[in-house]
């Protein structure tokens, strides 16, 4: 018994659905997500994965059966009739990219202003030419030095984390320059090559270039943001989960951008901690050390040297 096409088409579809929606949950394609933002993130590109999969399976599903349909017969010696158009399947095949278009459009907006991309300060332009009004009447009432002054200060680029409306736990300032990363703890006087930062504390990231364009993005985090020579832009997230996960600048910057990597390691506040205490005895010990050394040799070094050398390593 010949099963009608109508059924067919329904049960066709039905396994379409059904093998898009599972593969759209199990591709295995993203890595560890590590940071609060990353299931906005995550549910996004499943939902893409999902449309796309569909639209892949369907596509080619249509093609086998028009060649096997179509295909010519052993005893047809002429062409089949043809087709000069069908405006209703035009209208069809235009009108539903249109929508995912859109509703990617409206989806992929809410995780972005969600995770407080249209969120914090001033972009690119003059500082007081995106200020609040309030903000520009307060400056117009400062002297002129105060006033040319405020005017000169680093602006601060839409960030991007979930946005808080009580400061970070922690703060960290983040340089980019060819071909390194630079972080610096301002509150422990700290600088280092990697980034330490506790789990489960909220974090935000101030970060700039020194030469170049450059762009922090730690994948696990599902956060990318642009290193701009002087202009300050702005990560805000909270590590989730324990690990070392890689920093890679995802800007072309130069010869040796490829090896321009380093490493986030999120640990216990107890293990974060142990390691800033590590790094503030490191910044005191050498010094004395150095001291030691000289009065060890007798050797004739100005006080302004040894100040300079505390400075030094308090900085390393």
């Amino acid at each position: 018994m010949a099963i009608p096409s109508n059924i067919l088409t329904l049960l066709a579809g039905v396994a379409i659905t059904c093998l898009s929606l599972w593969y759209g949950q199990n591709h295995g394609l993203l890595p560890t997500a590590a940071a609060n933002d990353a299931p906005l993130v995550d549910g996004l590109f499943n939902t893409m994965m999902t449309i796309a999969t569909g639209l892949f399976l369907l596509v080619q599903g249509l093609i086998f059966v028009i060649l096997w349909r179509f295909r010519r017969q052993p005893n047809d010696a002429t062409d089949a009739a043809p087709v000069h158009g069908n405006l209703a399947l035009e209208i069809l095949w235009t009108g539903i990219p249109v929508v995912i278009v859109l509703g990617l459009s409206v989806y992929s907006f809410s995780v972005y202003t969600t995770m407080g991309g249209l969120s914090v300060g001033h972009g690119g332009g003059s500082h007081m030419a995106h200020a609040h009004p309030r903000d520009a009447a307060i400056a117009a009432e400062l002297p002129s030095s105060a006033a040319e002054e405020t005017a000169n200060m680093p602006r601060v680029s839409a960030g991007l984390g979930t946005p808080t409306a009580q400061q970070p736990d922690l703060t960290v300032n983040v340089k980019g320059l060819q071909f390194a990363w630079i972080f610096n703890y301002p509150d422990q006087n700290i600088i280092a090559g990697e980034l330490h930062l506790p789990l489960g504390k909220s974090v935000q990231l101030d970060i700039e270039a020194q030469d170049v364009i450059h762009a922090f993005w730690v994948p696990q985090f599902r956060l990318k943001q642009d290193a701009i020579p002087g202009e300050q832009t702005r990560l805000q997230f909270t590590p989730t989960q324990v690990g070392t996960f890689p920093i890679i600048c995802a800007e072309l910057c130069g010869s040796y951008h490829g090896a321009m990597r380093s490493q986030v390691i999120v640990e216990t506040p107890e293990n974060y901690d142990r390691w800033i205490q590590s790094q503030t005895a490191t910044a005191t010990v050498l010094p004395s050390r150095l001291e030691e050394a000289t009065a060890a040799l007798d050797l004739q070094v100005a006080p302004e040297h040894i100040h300079h050398l505390h400075q030094l390593a308090a900085s390393l």
